[in-house]
């Protein structure tokens, strides 16, 4: 039978690392260091790839769940064990969030924001004028800014939820450590 702890531990571990540098290291400084166009085409080119992690590793996780060790032997693994209903709040709940919500982001609010920043690059060629630029814009620069500004912040409040998703299943996975 195959050990599932070291590759439980591995896809978890990716999940939060993938999670924390791109939110708030890799995100942050190439914002700081690009110029705004360089800066969109490599987050629209990182995101699809971060939210497919995002999707794709707690799936892992949950195949990978090892039982837990009993005087009696090791309990339910893999998806049994995730699904076992003395699990399912402290360990199915949290990597469905993570799934959930990378899935939401990779599927419509990715998608849905670059859509925009697509609509929004016509119109710059339309005004002249970037949409990034000091005031005033068009009415129609300031809907799809407006537009942008919304989903931006949609896909931010869910990527934070499955961070702390993410966080709290760490706290649960590090006190079975023993």
């Amino acid at each position: 039978m195959v050990d599932l702890g070291p590759f439980h531990i591995l896809s978890y571990g990716t999940l939060l690392g993938v999670e924390v540098f791109q939110s708030f290291i890799g995100g942050i400084v190439s914002f700081r260091v690009l110029p705004r166009p360089q800066f969109s085409l490599l987050q629209s080119h990182i995101f699809p790839i971060y939210f497919s992690l995002q999707t794709a590793l707690p799936v892992v996780a949950a195949l990978t769940y090892p039982g837990e060790k009993t005087l009696l032997g090791n309990g339910p693994s893999s998806l049994a064990g995730v699904l076992a209903p003395e699990n399912r709040l402290s360990t199915l709940l949290p990597l469905a969030t993570v799934f959930i919500t990378g899935l939401t982001n990779l599927a419509f609010l990715g998608p849905q924001t670059v859509k925009i920043m697509e609509e929004r690059k016509k119109q710059e060629a339309i005004d002249g004028k970037k949409s990034y630029d000091p005031a005033p814009h068009s009415k129609e620069m300031l809907a799809l800014n407006k537009r942008f500004g919304k989903l931006h912040g949609y896909s931010t409040l869910v990527n934070l939820a499955a961070i702390l998703a993410t966080i709290s299943y760490g706290y649960v996975l590090g006190k079975r450590i023993y």
